[in-house]
C-alpha cells in the first residue's frame, strides 16, 4: 500500500505528517519553509509511494473559512496543477495547534522544546492526519 500525508499549512512554515505504508500509524515527518514546500513534496513523492494528501481546513468556530484559507486555496491551485494525479483530501483543522501543544505538555516535553514552533505545526500536521484516518 502506499501512504498518506497530511499538511498543517502555513504562510511561514508547513508541518508535514506521514502514514505508515498500511495507513494505520500517523507520525510527524518535518516542518518545510512554505517556501520549499513543493520542491520537498516533488522530491518525497519521488522516494516514497503516497497516494492522499490531506490539507487542513481553517475555520472559525462559527464554521467560516479562516482567514488564512486564501493562502491554502491559492497553494492547492498550484498543488493540483504540479502533481495532478495526486488524492487532495480537507480535513477540518480547528483547535489542532492547541491539541499539539497540549499532547507537548502531556508527552513530558520540556518548556524549552514546547515553545518550538516548527515542532508544533509538525504535531498538528500529525493531529490531522489522525483525523482523517479515523474518521
Amino acid at each position: 500500500m502506499a501512504r498518506i500525508m497530511a499538511l498543517d499549512f502555513g504562510t511561514k512554515r508547513t508541518g508535514i505528517a506521514i502514514t505508515d505504508e498500511l495507513q494505520m500509524i500517523a507520525s510527524g515527518l518535518t516542518t518545510v519553509a512554505t517556501k520549499d514546500l513543493l520542491v520537498f513534496l516533488e522530491d518525497y513523492f519521488k522516494k516514497e509511494k503516497v497516494v492522499t494528501v490531506v490539507v487542513g481546513e481553517p475555520k472559525q468556530r462559527d464554521n467560516t473559512a479562516s482567514e488564512s484559507e486564501v493562502y491554502i486555496a491559492e497553494f492547492i491551485k498550484v498543488f493540483v496543477k504540479k502533481f495532478p494525479a495526486m488524492k487532495l483530501e480537507r480535513v477540518d483543522e480547528r483547535f489542532t495547534s492547541k491539541m499539539a501543544f497540549q499532547s507537548m505538555i502531556d508527552g513530558g516535553l520540556k518548556k524549552k522544546k514546547r515553545r518550538d514552533k516548527a515542532l508544533i505545526d509538525e504535531v498538528s500536521a500529525t493531529i490531522i492526519l489522525q483525523s482523517y484516518l479515523y474518521k
